[in-house]
């Protein structure tokens, strides 16, 4: 599994439209055990996991590299597997702390013990609403007036909903982008926002699970200031989840079901 991959888009301006192909990077799940037994499953770039295993269970507190017999990292049809084997006195003693686990902010699959269950399958999204290309375009900074977190301390991201012509209507900030996006979800079910006519706006990249939650959450759209993975272009591909990126000032690149971004609206409301 290589760390990245090509993928075809459609780079949109208010006066042109040309294809263009962009190395994304990969993104995995990767389960690391210990003597067998999970310990963590964590969203990753493919490359120098040996590395990432054998510095995980030390700042984790798994094991210490004097202390670890062997490194393997096994790929299969749901992930990848980096299979640590520690003395078995080790080993037991681990089976007192295993938890679900509650991850640094960026891990994005805090509760996840197996590779099965890291890529879960998606519901297909129905057509939904559209947006301009103008107000799709904007919409990161849009989002802007609405993170007053960020401006006290410039080290959170935000989310946001775009309603075609009334801009930005509800946003959330966190300093894990998927905790923002969490927010901005349950902010929505709580008031009855119907996420199906608009789009759900990042500070940050694409990745797997920022397509899960967006799915799931009934939303047809995710536009961000920057790239999708290559897996995240995958899932939805399938899932018919427009993927807009690199969206600032009159311009954004589309890598999937660019039909629900409106070429024609070339201004914004």
């Amino acid at each position: 599994m290589t760390p990245t991959h090509s993928i075809s888009a459609e780079a949109l301006g208010s006066s042109d439209a040309r294809d263009v192909a962009r190395s994304l990077p990969e993104e995995t799940p990767v389960a690391v055990t210990v003597n067998g037994t999970t310990q963590a499953v964590m969203m990753c770039s493919p490359a120098d996991l040996e590395d990432f295993a054998t510095g995980f269970a030390f700042t984790e507190g798994f094991a210490t590299p004097d202390q670890i017999e062997s490194v393997e990292i096994i790929e299969s049809d749901q992930g990848i597997e980096a299979r640590l084997w520690v003395p078995d006195a080790i080993a037991e003693a681990l089976g007192d702390r295993r938890r679900a686990m509650m991850g640094p902010v960026g891990c994005g699959l805090c509760g996840i013990d197996s590779l099965e269950q890291a890529l879960r399958d998606l519901p297909v999204l129905g057509q939904g609403g559209s947006i301009g290309l103008a107000e799709a375009a904007k919409a990161p900074e849009m989002l802007r007036a609405h993170q007053p977190l960020h401006d006290l301390t410039h080290a959170v991201h935000a989310s946001g909903f775009l309603t075609p012509g009334q801009g930005v209507t509800l946003a959330r900030e966190d300093v894990g982008r998927h905790n923002a996006l969490d927010k901005l979800i349950g902010a929505a079910l709580r008031d009855d926002t119907d996420l199906s006519q608009g789009a759900i706006v990042l500070t940050s990249r694409i990745s797997v699970e920022m397509v899960q939650k967006t799915v799931l959450a009934g939303c047809p759209i995710l536009i961000a200031v920057s790239a999708p993975t290559a897996h995240a272009v995958r899932l939805a591909e399938a899932a018919n989840l427009t993927i807009a990126a690199f969206a600032r000032e009159d311009r954004l690149e589309t890598f999937t079901h660019s039909n629900r971004i409106d070429w024609s609206q070339t201004h914004a409301a």
